[in-house]
């Protein structure tokens, strides 16, 4: 029985987390601690919750071309580093000794949910005055190379993917959160997909909870994107950051 409320936890944390990560990313910070509570190790859980998401991914992406503008250009431009990022995270994670990746992860739970806290301040601070249809061509430049890091650390880690290429295309010049996410969701997919299969072959993902979860990922992915423009941004962000803080605590008392 609990086994069972555990299993029905998962699927409604991966429909959350789906959900969040069409509408402002973040949503790994209830998928992949959801994992650890249930009783997985920190890398397969961290594997297997990026097998679970990318269907959520690939569902909201699909839901965001149907009722948001897509700049297609800028988003072939980020293509590339986001599937060479991805592998080379990956790879990174299956080297790390899981005494190592435990230690980082709190760090790494908090790095993402900070950026996202000052993600609007940033932009404010950096007085970035360009609209999408005229993003610079340095711009496009500091975009393709700060997406690499972004598909690194995404393949490694996963939580804050997100928030970072929010953080990275507000400061390329787009400020329409709906046509970022519309850009964002599908190179997510991108580095998620390049990561789960490379854990794939490695071994590394709990089959039954990945398939479980991404059903539930796909549902909420594909149901944010639809509900995006009807949320209320300031409510979603404060919750996300919360929901960062609590994890970090959470992850930090585990290595005492």
């Amino acid at each position: 029985m609990v086994e069972i409320f555990g299993l029905v936890g998962l699927f409604l944390a991966a429909a959350v987390a789906g959900a969040i990560n069409s509408v402002a990313g973040g949503g790994t910070l209830i998928s992949f601690p959801s994992l650890v509570a249930f009783g997985e190790a920190d890398i397969i859980s961290n594997a297997t919750n990026t097998a679970a998401l990318w269907p959520g991914s690939l569902s909201s992406a699909i839901g965001y071309r149907k009722f948001t503008h897509v700049n297609r250009a800028l988003l072939t431009l980020l293509i590339v580093p986001s599937f060479i990022g991805g592998l080379l995270g990956a790879v990174i994670l299956v080297v790390t000794p899981e005494s190592l990746f435990q230690l980082v992860v709190p760090f790494l739970i908090l790095f993402a949910t900070t950026l996202f806290a000052a993600r609007n301040f940033i932009s404010r601070k950096l007085a970035m005055k360009t609209t999408e249809e005229n993003v610079t061509r340095s711009g496009r430049i500091w975009g393709f190379f700060f997406q690499l890091f972004v598909a690194a650390y995404g393949g490694y880690f996963g939580a804050g993917i997100g928030i970072l290429m929010l953080g990275s295309l507000s400061v390329m010049g787009l400020r329409d959160v709906h046509a970022m996410n519309a850009i964002k969701t599908p190179l997510a997919a991108i580095i998620n997909v390049t990561a789960f299969i490379f854990f794939a072959l490695k071994g590394l993902v709990v089959w039954p909870l990945a398939l479980l979860m991404a059903v539930g990922a796909i549902i909420g992915g594909y149901v944010g994107a639809r509900s995006a423009k009807h949320v209320k941004q300031s409510y979603l962000q404060a919750l996300i950051i919360a929901v960062g803080l609590i994890i970090t605590i959470w992850f930090l008392l585990r290595l005492l």
